[in-house]
């Protein structure tokens, strides 16, 4: 195996580095019960120097730089008690490999030990900057609550890891008030509450990023935008299997979120939509329900406080599980319409029917005409296919957000309109409308 001499290794040493915004900005870092190994240099790397715990480094003018390092191949933060954080005043810009501070170069790619960067620049008002994240081969809690609190840092920096490891980016940049713009998240492989408050309290926040995972893991999602008040667009989410809380608080809050995501899943999982979009004051329509089955406390408080929410549309029949819709419809807009098979019972309520809510019916295969279309007209479904018989003119078929699907000029005595996917769709004809459900 080839060996590279030191002169080569340090050349191509990418140094975490520390650059003044303005002058006079300082560094240092504190210790909870950790003792790692960090030198600084001020001259390009021509010197180094210890940087003991409660020392202040000053960077006096603008655009003066430090280089860091630090030889911790076991880790730089040891465990959930023991844990580094750098300390800032002024405005101090990172660059260069966070990884440096395990292996004194910064080429490594891969982190050590559990725990490793946790709470690394938690609190770092000053940090306005992130400095890069090579690491492809994570650990558990890695980066758990790294820029907490870094309300001075606008731009995340890459995360290019495609498997994730227990709680990995929880809390990563929670109450970075000032990010405007999400990392691409490629992972395909998750991990238990891997992105779990990833970016809670992000209030800058505008559009949140693709999320291509299709397997999910226990409370994956939960609460990964919670307080984005700015998020007005939400990613897809393409999972049709669901775990336990996997989806739990995910867009709580989110007071500027007009649309939510498709939830295509027709089997549910303990908790699994819990609070999911509890206080998204500007959401108008829920996302169909494809559900015909519950799981315990799936919806609860779903909808909790979504004073703006008029449309509901859902697949089950029946009430009788606990706890699945607790007070999940409390508080959304006084007047709307509930649309649910015809097996469903009419109870109303916070945890029911919404109080002053009207009632339609979904157009179940071989049911016959829907009481919003004329006498004469039946309408039915099979496969990927809407058959409708008996109409007189133009029959239209539309999705649950309104986008036109197939259209007939009904010259033959039955319309057939094929459809892309299964769900919910709207028949109209003759100057009615009725819901029909492909199943």
């Amino acid at each position: 195996m080839m060996m590279l001499c030191a002169a080569c290794v340090a050349s191509a040493a990418n140094y975490l580095t520390f650059t003044a915004a303005e002058d006079g900005s300082t560094f240092g870092f504190v210790n909870k019960d950790n003792d790692p190994d960090v030198q600084y240099s001020l001259d390009g790397g021509e010197t180094w120097t210890a940087l003991p715990e409660g020392e202040t480094v000053i960077l006096a003018h603008k655009g003066d730089k430090a280089l860091l390092k630090g030889d911790n191949s076991h880790g730089f933060s040891k465990n959930y008690g023991k844990y580094s954080t750098f300390k800032m005043t002024g405005k101090v810009a990172a660059s260069g490999s966070v990884m440096s501070l395990i292996d004194g170069v910064g080429l490594s790619t891969e982190i050590p030990n559990n725990y490793c960067f946790r709470y690394l620049f938690s609190g770092c008002a000053s940090l306005t900057q992130a400095p890069a994240l090579p690491a492809t081969i994570l650990t558990e809690d890695c980066y758990d609550c790294m820029f907490k609190d870094c309300t001075g840092l606008t731009q995340a920096p890459a995360l290019p890891a495609m498997t994730m490891y227990e709680s990995c980016y929880d809390n990563m940049f929670s109450g970075c008030t000032s990010l405007t713009q999400a990392p691409e998240l490629p992972a395909m492989t998750l991990d238990y509450r891997c992105y779990g408050g990833m970016f809670r309290g992000c209030t800058s926040l505008t559009q949140a990023p693709e999320l291509p995972a299709t397997e999910l893991s226990r409370l994956c999602y939960d609460g990964m935008f919670l307080g984005c008040t700015s998020l007005t667009q939400a990613p897809e989410l393409p999972a049709t299997t669901l775990t336990e809380c996997c989806y739990e608080s995910m867009f709580e809050g989110c007071a500027s979120l007009t649309q939510a995501p498709a939830l295509p899943a027709t089997k549910m999982a303990y908790a699994c939509y819990s609070a999911m979009f509890l206080g998204c004051t500007s959401l108008t329509q829920a996302p169909e329900l494809p559900a015909a089955t519950f799981s315990m406390e799936c919806y609860d408080a779903m909808f909790y406080g979504c004073t703006n929410l008029s449309r509901i549309l859902v697949s089950f029949d029946d009430w009788n599980v606990g706890y699945c819709t607790s007070e999940w419809v409390k508080d959304v807009a006084p007047t709307g319409t509930f649309i649910c098979p015809k097996d469903l019972p009419l109870e109303y309520g916070v945890s029911k029917i919404p109080e002053g809510w009207t009632v339609e019916y979904i157009e179940e295969e071989g049911t016959g005409v829907s009481s919003a279309l004329a006498d004469g007209v039946t309408v039915w479904t099979d496969d990927l296919t809407v058959h409708v018989c008996g109409a007189e003119g133009e029959v239209s078929l539309y999705d649950m957000s309104g986008r036109i699907v197939a259209v007939s000029n009904a010259a033959d005595e039955e319309c057939v309109l094929s459809v892309p996917s299964k769900g919910a769709y709207v028949v109209r004809t003759n100057g009615g409308s009725s819901v029909v459900l492909v199943r």
